[in-house]
């Protein structure tokens, strides 16, 4: 609860912050998030604050040393798969200035504002999810399918995908 009201599709334009969801995020593929939000302070201390400059730079004993702490997820695939995004993640920035700037021109810099009534409305996915997918597969990322995209996309608030009657809507505030 704390993460929906606090976080959750509040626009993050910080490269660092953006960083951690796609650590998270990517450690999050085939799980439910609830399961990596508790383990979201180890995962923190695993990849060095989520300083994308130090993960980049972790070689074969971080990987090994990863491999052995029980406070995340010990798939060899998403730990190296974290290590080699946070050197794309780099090279991105350097390209466009910033993380930022690439991934929130596909939106034009500010959130697109869904209108969900219920759960159901909200997809897992989306046309606009496939695209940035698809170009980041282009330039080497692993474990950012489309739907590990768009869920990304709902966590940094580049879409908002909160239900009208939630206090996070934008309309919210009109319909009370």
């Amino acid at each position: 609860m704390k993460y929906h009201d606090e976080e959750w599709g509040i626009p993050v334009f910080d490269d660092g912050k953006l960083f951690e969801f796609l650590i998270l995020e990517g450690a999050q593929a085939g799980l439910s998030w609830a399961t990596i939000l508790r383990r979201r302070e180890n995962y923190r201390i695993a990849y060095a604050g989520f300083d994308a400059k130090q993960v980049a730079c972790f070689g074969e004993s971080d990987i090994t040393r990863l491999m052995n702490d029980s406070g995340i997820i010990r798939n060899k695939a998403k730990i190296t798969g974290a290590v080699k995004n946070a050197r794309l993640f780099l090279d991105v920035a350097e390209e466009f200035g910033s993380f930022s700037k690439y991934i929130w021109a596909y939106v034009d810099g500010k959130p697109v504002i869904n209108h969900p009534v219920d759960l159901s409305q909200v997809p897992a996915t989306h046309p606009l999810a496939e695209k940035i997918s698809k170009d980041m597969k282009k330039r080497g990322f692993t474990f950012f399918g489309p739907t590990i995209c768009y869920a990304h996309m709902q966590a940094t608030g580049m879409v908002n995908d909160h239900l009208t009657s939630c206090f996070r809507h934008p309309s919210y505030k009109n319909s009370v």
